[in-house]
């Protein structure tokens, strides 16, 4: 037999030359270590517990009332050893082991849901077991805790062979026992066996995955010195949540079935097990735990390949003793981080709950929230549609309302430009021509035809005619979608009262879309009717075309060969073809440049008129439309009256319920991880 060293390390060295690196568990977890053990941790009888179970049993209970009050329904985390292994691995062996107690066994999956197991010393000769799930307590034996946990678990997971996330908690009283709570999973399986699921492994892949992806958690991974870890299905689960394997420890279960290269297995760690390795011999046939724990020493004492493994590394009190120091670490590392948590959520659950209307219960109330609700959508409008204020959605672009506005605006005088302009250079003056051939009466020859320039003048009008009516069309749908979100957001805690304002809001503003539409017709036919303005921009505009008209006139010249002339305001114009039209040229170039300057006009005309209207409208639409039509819709015949608020709806009565439960569970949870803090200050 090969020479093995005596001295026993702490169940959370690695055995020396191993090139991963531990978390650092050997840290006094909150001064809960009451002292380093120094003998050897290789005993010939029970019990498992060590002198820290004293000082990290009220941790411990800290940590099981805040999952029993499910805590992690929260988004807070727990700190848990999660016990996980292919299916025929020994998981239910090591359990057993540790808790010096029979669990089911048989063919298939015996786990089926999340088994909670805590387990706690005392000092009573007599074990005191029992079982809670579905909100009940079932007190239970030695003798009949295998068949109790197979009929809960019939009865959370079905009679068939399906499994279930909801857990079962096992509690187990014992002396001599460690003080250890763990979550062992259902074995994984890839293949269904009669009476599963055909999605067996998927589902219990969703369980696991759920229970050890948190950082919180201790991986536990049984893995059978039988097989080769890297095939381990447990393994590959674990590598997914835990690459480096800081939080990984393996318990490599019938050491004495497979001994030969279990050493080097344990020692070269192909598959990352950050927290090293425990190699157990399980209970077998009718032994005693007693009997069980003294024929593992002589194994790992005597065997010839097994007794080469570091004695750190072999038996169930070492596995005991690691699980019990890394929960003791884990729990004060994460202490600090969970009362922070508990603080944030129940501050903010309070908050929320706070900015919930109060629950309504006379009309006299509800008229005073409804008006309440008016007048805050008021001023919301008012400052983002009239004054360019969006303190209140400093973010949504589309909610800054006047800038929006004004490039639709910009967008739409473009439209016009781009809309009326001539880009003809080949047939220069022609219209002119036609038109006034076609209007020309017996009178002096230099007089212009007013006919021709009104039938000039309605031809440009009615092109362009659809831009500003579909300047108006989108901005009031703008409008729209701004007044129901504005609508919507007071609401949001009477979602009775959304329907008949949002209602009211697209009533009003139809009305007035129509209203705007039937303003834009009126300004078109007004440009149709007649040329006429005020302005002096129109008068110095032709005169300034006008000067040009000598260039023109020597271009026009019998015997100039020019075919292209240049004018500002049109650019390279051809001219070759109006020496064909000698008697009416000069008379087109005049109207063409009336046009051209009144035309300017029109369009900023169109531009003004259209700002000006959308101004007033938007105006009256806020300071008072929106206010009167809101009011008629929501007493009227479809709005069903105030009596509508008293009814609280069912969405907002759900969160308000939602909120009182949150925060009665953080409450919960504040008073009991205060109590351990109190606890731990006295201790110290």
């Amino acid at each position: 037999m090969g020479s093995k060293n005596k001295h026993s390390k702490t169940g959370l060295q690695q055995k020396e030359g191993n090139a991963k690196a531990p978390m650092a568990f050997d840290a006094q977890p909150l001064a809960l270590v009451a002292e380093e053990e120094t003998t050897a941790l290789v005993p010939v009888h029970p019990p498992l517990m060590f002198s820290l179970n004293e000082r990290i049993r009220p941790l411990l209970d800290a940590v099981d009332k805040l999952r029993h009050l499910k805590v992690a329904q929260e988004g807070i985390q727990l700190p848990t050893i999660v016990v996980v292994g292919d299916q025929s691995a020994g998981k239910s062996s090591v359990l057993e082991s540790l808790a010096g107690i029979s669990l089911p066994r048989g063919q298939g999956i015996c786990t089926r849901v999340p088994l909670i197991m805590r387990l706690q010393h005392h000092q009573h000769a007599q074990p005191e077991l029992h079982l809670e799930y579905h909100g009940k307590t079932v007190p239970t034996d030695e003798t009949h805790i295998a068949e109790a946990i197979v009929s809960a678990t019939d009865e959370i997971a079905g009679n068939g062979k399906g499994i279930s996330n909801t857990p079962l908690t096992l509690v187990v009283k014992k002396r001599g026992v460690p003080d250890l709570t763990m979550v062992d999973l259902p074995g994984i399986t890839r293949v269904p066996v009669h009476g599963q699921p055909d999605d067996i492994y998927e589902q219990i892949s969703g369980i696991i995955m759920e229970y050890i992806k948190p950082e919180e958690s201790i991986i536990l991974n049984v893995l059978s010195a039988t097989v080769d870890f890297p095939t381990c299905e447990s393994i590959r689960m674990s590598q997914r949540v835990d690459k480096t394997g800081e939080r990984t420890l393996a318990v490599v279960t019938k050491a004495d079935k497979a001994p030969e290269g279990l050493l080097e297995k344990v020692t070269v760690d192909d598959v990352n097990i950050g927290l090293g390795y425990v190699c157990v011999r399980n209970r077998i046939g009718d032994e005693s735990y007693v009997e069980a724990r003294v024929e593992e020493a002589g194994l790992f004492q005597t065997h010839p390949l097994l007794s080469k493994i570091d004695e750190s590394m072999v038996g169930v009190p070492v596995l005991a003793q690691k699980l019990v120091q890394i929960q003791a670490t884990i729990i004060s590392r994460c202490l600090p981080d969970i009362v922070r948590k508990i603080n944030e959520k129940l501050n903010a659950s309070i908050s929320e709950l706070n900015k919930m209307p109060q629950n309504l219960s006379s009309v006299a109330e509800a008229m005073t929230a409804f008006m309440r609700i008016i007048g805050l959508s008021k001023e919301s409008l008012k400052k983002i549609l009239l004054r360019g204020e969006f303190d209140e959605y400093p973010d949504e672009k589309h909610m800054h309302c006047t800038a929006r506005l004004v490039e639709m605006l910009n967008q739409y005088s473009e439209e016009l430009q781009n809309s009326a302009e001539d880009k003809s250079t080949d047939n220069f003056l022609l219209e002119e021509i036609r038109v006034l051939n076609e209007t020309k009466g017996i009178g002096l020859p230099n007089f212009l035809p007013r006919t021709a320039f009104l039938m000039i003048l309605q031809k440009k009008v009615k092109e362009i005619s659809k831009t500003p009516v579909d300047f108006i069309a989108k901005v009031w749908d703008y409008v729209l979608q701004v007044v129901i979100s504005v609508f919507t957001n007071h609401c949001d805690s009477y979602p009775q009262l959304q329907a008949s304002t949002i209602r009211a809001a697209r009533n009003l503003i139809e009305k007035m879309k129509q209203k705007s539409f039937d303003h834009v017709m009126e300004i078109v036919e007004m440009e149709k009717l007649a040329d006429y303005t005020c302005s002096p921009e129109y008068t110095s505009e032709w005169g300034k075309l006008m000067a040009q008209q000598n260039v023109f006139t020597e271009a026009m010249n019998i015997y100039s060969r020019i075919s292209k002339i240049s004018i500002e305001g049109f650019g390279e114009i051809e001219v070759g073809h109006l020496r064909d039209y000698p008697s009416v040229r000069e008379q087109a170039f005049d109207m063409k440049m009336r046009i051209t300057a009144y035309w300017k006009v029109v369009l900023k005309r169109l531009v003004d008129c259209m700002a000006l209207h959308l101004l007033l409208s938007i105006q009256n639409l806020v300071n008072r439309d929106m206010e009167i039509e809101v009011v008629n819709e929501f007493m009227g015949p479809h709005g069903g009256g105030i009596e509508r608020i008293l009814d609280e709806s069912p969405a907002v009565a759900k969160k308000r319920e939602r909120l009182n439960k949150s925060i009665k569970l953080l409450k919960d949870s504040k008073d009991v991880v205060a109590e351990i803090m109190d606890r731990i200050t006295v201790e110290d």
